[in-house]
């Protein structure tokens, strides 16, 4: 399992980046490699992504969701992988975005590209892609403001 951690700052009020975060059919705009997100309920998403050249799609489920603070996920078919992105007030106009994702690379081309930090780099500018969409455009596209509770430890 490979992880990385990556931040930014955006120029945007926290509520302004989190709104935009929600708007998963947007990832495409911003993520290298995302050709589709589907989102196919409140807590259910299909990916769509080129990955070390070759087309992949995996489902998703939403595991913990709260406005303005963090969006939890974990797939639920396909390579395994979770993860987490926080939102952060820094100042009225500026808010820290943090993601944190676990991926099992599948196949020699996936495992070879996250040993030579492939992963690491495409994290790092697609948050750098969403600062710049997000900045450029001064609002979000829309917003999802409900909460998803994580599910009690057994």
């Amino acid at each position: 399992m490979a992880s990385v951690v990556e931040s930014i700052d955006v120029k945007v009020p926290v509520s302004t980046a989190y709104n935009q975060w929600t708007q998963f059919e947007d990832f495409p705009h911003f993520m290298e490699g995302v050709k589709s997100v589907t989102q196919t309920g409140d807590t259910h998403l299909h990916w769509v992504a080129e990955v070390g050249g070759a087309e992949k799609e995996w489902d998703a489920e939403i595991t913990e969701q709260h406005a303005d603070e963090r969006i939890a996920w974990n797939a639920t078919s396909g390579a395994e992988n979770a993860g987490v992105v926080t939102f952060h007030r820094i100042d009225d106009d500026t808010s820290r975005v943090t993601l944190q994702m676990d991926v099992d690379p599948e196949g020699l081309v996936e495992n070879v590209g996250t040993a030579l930090g492939f992963l690491d780099r495409r994290v790092k500018g697609d948050l750098e892609k969403f600062k710049e969409y997000i900045e450029s455009r001064g609002a979000e596209t829309g917003s999802w403001r409900g909460d998803v509770e994580a599910p009690a430890q057994r």
